[in-house]
């Protein structure tokens, strides 16, 4: 379900931007950063892959100069529903959806930065976090969800 909401996300998608955001030693946190890190190699020159990490505000303006139509933001998140379950939300609605980034109100700033600079189609792929202790490595069950949604997104962007 989650890449049918995706493909029809990406239509009429020119360039697009993919950006990974997430803290790589704060276990699930990782899992955005993982998963651009993961599509490197297979997709396309019209796809900009950012591996923003914990600062995505760096590279707004990288961004910006690319000039996408769409821009993808991978993060984990708290949302109250299985681990590794993932939701696609447009910037639109991150300030009132109930689901908490762990980046929240710096994700909702940039986005309305971007949404009124460059003018792409924004959305944010969530992925319900297990854990955001200290350490390194993705749990089990969001490790699973990363390499399903890698997938889903280089069959998406052929």
């Amino acid at each position: 379900m989650l890449e049918q909401e995706l493909k029809k996300w990406l239509t009429n998608s020119g360039r697009i931007v993919i950006a990974g955001i997430g803290n790589p030693i704060r276990k699930d946190d990782f899992v955005g950063t993982k998963i651009v890190h993961d599509l490197a190699a297979r997709v396309s020159d019209r796809v900009c892959l950012i591996e923003c990490e914990t600062v995505p505000e760096s590279f707004l303006q990288d961004i910006v100069d690319f000039n996408p139509t769409h821009v993808l933001l991978i993060d984990a998140a708290t949302m109250g529903i299985h681990p590794g379950q993932s939701r696609l939300i447009t910037h639109e609605k991150l300030s009132d959806s109930g689901t908490i980034s762990t980046h929240g109100l710096p994700l909702r700033v940039f986005c309305e930065y971007l949404a009124q600079t460059a003018k792409p189609k924004i959305a944010l792929l969530l992925i319900q976090a297990e854990s955001m202790d200290f350490g390194e490595g993705l749990t089990p069950q969001v490790k699973k969800s990363a390499k399903e949604l890698t997938k889903a997104i280089t069959n998406l962007l052929k």
